[in-house]
């Protein structure tokens, strides 16, 4: 591989369970988009594929049928080959959810790392094998085009072997069985942020990420590094989110199996697409619905409050990994946006020295908590395509050494 020149374009690809995220930027300027956009509400009703370029060029938003992952991957695809000429696209980078325990830093999507991936499919079978159809889909239309893969898992290679092993029998630790960790570009994009925006010596502190959003984890930092985080194995643990149920008494499967003949199959979608604030409301994984909902119906109501204490005792576990907390951030789009979550969650926090504004707090302001917070609290906007694009520039640079 060799460096794009300048005018070329990268690729980033982050395809998730439910949306594949897009966006391609100018080679030398990590900073500069020329386009983005998604395919949205894959096997909904309202799938919808929208774009968005410079000055209205290419943006739009429709309806599209993509029933399932496949056809979304395809529809996106299809209208990328039509606007990207092979000669100008310098490389592809892909947020990949699960790299194991093999990858611990972004790699060159080679045979050999894509036989790797196929192999991880059975940890993450709700990302992985989408991502894999984009690797493998884009290497047919792009066949000369390197690819990098940016893994979501690597961020949280740093945490100690106490925060890593699962308690089961050790001899499952050989088979890749140990805790992981997610939403590592994201991290590792706000910790950048957080040093910019704050300087060095807050980003070196102790920091806890709230990535609260569709999919959510606590992740607790030091020394900009990652101790603990509150995903395990697979990005089904940790909060409940949008329609996982998160950590769960493994009885229940037991328990399910036995008093209604649940199978494993029926058991892993319920958790992962039927569970959440989805399962607890009964009509919706989106809190923006269920926060407007919960004056009139008390299951949405139920929903909201058991993600704000569930994030907020969670928020107190990473902070007893870290003795303490200098920093904590709030960012996904519920994080980002949701004044109400973020100040229900920091409401039992105050004994950990945390203090909302409450009109910087309403407003969204980039500094949220009080003058005298003994902790800072920030809200910060994530960019997952945008550390692809960084890592992707990385690998690229190496090779060429």
């Amino acid at each position: 591989m060799s460096l794009p020149s300048p005018g070329q374009l990268i690729l980033a690809i982050n395809a998730g369970s439910s949306t594949i995220r897009f966006a391609l930027f100018q080679a030398d300027d990590a900073s500069t988009r020329v386009l983005e956009g998604s395919v949205a509400g894959i096997g909904c009703v309202d799938s919808s594929f929208s774009a968005r370029g410079p000055h209205g060029v290419e943006s739009f938003s429709r309806h599209v049928g993509v029933p399932e992952r496949f056809n979304a991957a395809h529809v996106l695809l299809d209208w990328l080959g039509e606007r990207i000429e092979p000669a100008t696209l310098g490389a592809i980078g892909h947020r990949v959810a699960h790299g194991g325990s093999g990858y611990s830093e972004p790699a060159e999507l080679t045979v050999a790392t894509r036989q790797d991936l196929h192999k991880l499919s059975s940890f993450d079978p709700e990302h992985l094998p989408l991502e894999l159809l984009m690797i493998d889909a884009l290497h047919l239309r792009f066949p000369n085009t390197p690819q990098v893969a940016c893994f979501d898992t690597a961020f949280h290679h740093t945490m100690p072997r106490v925060a890593r092993i699962v308690p089961v029998p050790r001899r499952y630790e050989a088979h890749g069985v140990r805790r992981y960790g997610f939403h590592g570009l994201s991290c590792a994009f706000i910790m950048d942020e957080l040093e910019r925006i704050a300087g060095k010596p807050a980003a070196q502190g102790r920091v806890i990420i709230a990535h609260l959003g569709g999919c959510a984890s606590v992740t607790a930092v030091l020394g900009g590094q990652s101790v603990d985080t509150s995903m395990g194995l697979t990005p089904a643990g940790g909060l409940p989110t949008a329609t996982r149920a998160g950590d769960l008494d493994p009885g229940l499967c037991w328990y399910l199996a036995r008093a209604e003949q649940l199978t494993l199959a029926r058991f892993n979608h319920m958790v992962n697409h039927e569970s959440g604030l989805l399962g607890i409301s009964e009509s919706s994984g989106d809190m923006r619905e269920l926060l407007d909902r919960q004056r009139e119906d008390t299951r949405a109501a139920e929903a909201v409050a058991v993600f704000c204490y569930q994030a907020s005792k969670t928020v107190c576990a990473m902070a007893g990994a870290l003795e303490g907390i200098d920093t904590l951030v709030f960012s996904g789009g519920i994080g980002e946006h949701a004044a109400e979550v973020r100040a229900r969650i920091c409401a039992p926090l105050r004994f950990l020295g945390v203090e909302l504004d409450p009109d910087r707090n309403a407003h969204g302001e980039p500094l949220i908590s009080a003058g005298g917070s003994a902790v800072a609290v920030r809200a910060i906007h994530t960019d997952e395509q945008r550390m692809i694009v960084h890592y992707v520039r990385q690998v690229l640079a190496r090779s060429q050494q």
